[in-house]
């Protein structure tokens, strides 16, 4: 049974920070590239970033670069996302996702397993 949970979501005022871990129960996480995505209300899922599978070699969508932290812990598998200096347009559901490859290319294409979303409300 394949299980990719997120948690850490909730309610945060602008400038806080926010912690999401995906636990990735089923999977070694050096063989999968992990890519975590959000989707605002009334727009299409996007990728926010990627850690390669074995390098730890980030990506960062350019809104997020010097905010967010994408890392992982092979031993636990989990993967976070620590999102500081967050703002309105952060809210959103954020999912996890793994790919069966090794690298960050085209990191927002090709998923092959989802997770089912946190919910992240960046409000005052």
């Amino acid at each position: 049974q394949v299980h990719l949970v997120e948690s850490g979501g909730g309610l945060v005022q602008p400038g806080g920070s926010l912690r999401l871990s995906c636990a990735a129960s089923s999977f070694n996480l050096a063989f999968y590239a992990v890519t975590w995505f959000r989707q605002a209300p009334g727009k299409e899922r996007e990728g926010v970033s990627c850690i390669h599978a074995s390098d730890g070699t980030t990506v960062y969508k350019d809104d997020v670069k010097g905010r967010f932290t994408i890392s992982k812990d092979n031993a636990k598998r989990t993967v976070y996302l620590q999102m500081n200096s967050l703002k309105r347009e952060d809210t959103g559901v954020y999912y996890c996702a793994l790919r069966e490859v090794y690298h960050c290319d085209h990191y927002d294409s090709g998923i092959n397993f989802w997770g089912k979303g946190t919910l992240v409300n960046v409000s005052s």
